[in-house]
């Protein structure tokens, strides 16, 4: 497994889509945090917090994140390579993991340099230092649990499609609607219980439990079910190819 592992992040560092990804995702948040006038700009909002880098990085998440996993399988299937790597001694569950390791793995590469926007959040606060770390911590902890799970949901689409881009479509569909999807479902509710219910179905609704620096452990087990499922179903469909 270590070794899949190793091969997989490789072959995302040794070609132009690991780097591209990082790029795009830091060019993105860096334009709208200090270039792109409106509330989203750190110095126009006058308040020294980087709210609007936990606010933006899901939307691009749900774009680059599908972008990055869409190949993981379909590749594989494609070329053929799928039937080979299944004849290793690994169980479906490792070769999951590996390849889903490795997504996360670049999510949290992807992540790690935005840590300086909070120094210089830090440094042009008034006092120096008067920034919520707390709330910061939780905020970087739900991303990385966000990243995971969309890589758990990009890599069961690139499973269920021998095409990348049919793979992606599905992957930010899938991602959108988790994210929002059974948030909006709830406001059509006028059953205030099933309203409820749908509203803590969602992503969003635990993303922004965890941004306010509290860390649940309802939050931590709605992320872990998420990834969990996504995996199993991953597993699920890459062992129905044996028969």
């Amino acid at each position: 497994m270590f070794a899949l592992l190793t091969k997989e992040i490789n072959s995302f560092l040794n070609s132009l889509i690991g780097y591209i990804v990082i790029a795009v995702f830091l060019l993105t948040i860096g334009l709208f945090m200090w270039v792109f006038p409106g509330e989203l700009n750190v110095i126009d909002s006058g308040y020294a917090n980087i709210d609007s880098l936990f606010s933006i990085t899901p939307w691009v998440y749900m774009l680059l994140v599908p972008a990055v996993t869409m190949r993981l399988f379909s590749e594989e299937k494609k070329t053929g390579t799928i039937e080979l790597l299944l004849t290793r001694p690994l169980t479906e569950m490792q070769v999951v993991m590996a390849k889903y390791l490795s997504g996360v793995i670049l999510v949290l590469i992807s992540l790690l340099p935005t840590i300086v926007y909070c120094f210089t959040i830090y440094s042009i606060s008034f006092p120096a230092g008067n920034i919520d770390t707390g709330s910061i911590i939780g905020s970087y902890l739900g991303l990385l649990l966000l990243g995971a799970g969309f890589v758990a949901i990009g890599l069961f689409a690139s499973a269920i499609s021998d095409n990348q881009v049919v793979s992606f479509i599905i992957a930010f569909f899938l991602c959108l609607l988790c994210y929002t999807g059974f948030e909006l479902a709830s406001t059509l509710s006028e059953i205030p219980y099933l309203s409820n219910i749908l509203f803590n179905l969602g992503v969003h609704a635990h993303y922004v439990s965890m941004s306010r620096g509290v860390v649940d452990t309802r939050d931590l087990i709605y992320f872990f079910s998420l990834i969990f499922i996504f995996l199993f179903s991953t597993r699920t469909v890459i062992e129905s190819r044996k028969w």
